[in-house]
């Protein structure tokens, strides 16, 4: 393996800042914030987790409703492999969430995000998550199905 260059290096910079900012807009509750993690066509697949799957905005609209039932979690985001090709690439991180329940009882979960990049006119953004959820400490609450897209 070579040494890589410096276009390589900022690319891979820039997809650890977006994988962060995913993080930071779940976290703090700043859903517009993803507009600038994923493309307006991108595809999520959050069923593993107990979610559901489908466009960017029926799911931005869906994590609106559905992470307020949660008075308190974290997602924290590392282990990342990511895989450049040009103006796209591949990405694969582990993530860990505590989750902290109305009632006040706690759960963890945890898995990989499987993501397909491209570089745009504003930067890197996510084209295709697939969430793959390897473990949990409890069952997953029930969550509602996206709204219908509009």
């Amino acid at each position: 393996m070579g040494r890589p260059t410096l276009e390589e290096l900022q690319d891979r910079f820039e997809i650890d800042e977006l994988l962060t900012r995913y993080a930071q807009a779940i976290d703090d509750k700043t859903f517009d914030l993803l507009d600038t993690v994923f493309t307006a066509d991108a595809h999520i697949d959050y069923i593993s987790a107990g979610g559901v799957a489908g466009s960017y905005p029926e799911i931005k609209a869906w994590l609106s409703e559905i992470l307020p039932m949660f008075p308190a979690y974290q997602h924290l985001v590392g282990n990342r492999r990511v895989t450049l090709d040009g103006d796209t690439a591949t990405s694969i991180a582990a993530f860990h969430n505590p989750m902290v329940m109305a009632d006040g009882t706690m759960f963890f979960c945890g898995g990989e995000y499987h993501d397909k990049l491209v570089r745009t006119a504003d930067g890197w953004r996510i084209t295709e998550r697939i969430e793959k959820t390897a473990y949990s400490t409890a069952p997953l609450p029930a969550t509602q199905p996206a709204p219908p897209a509009s």
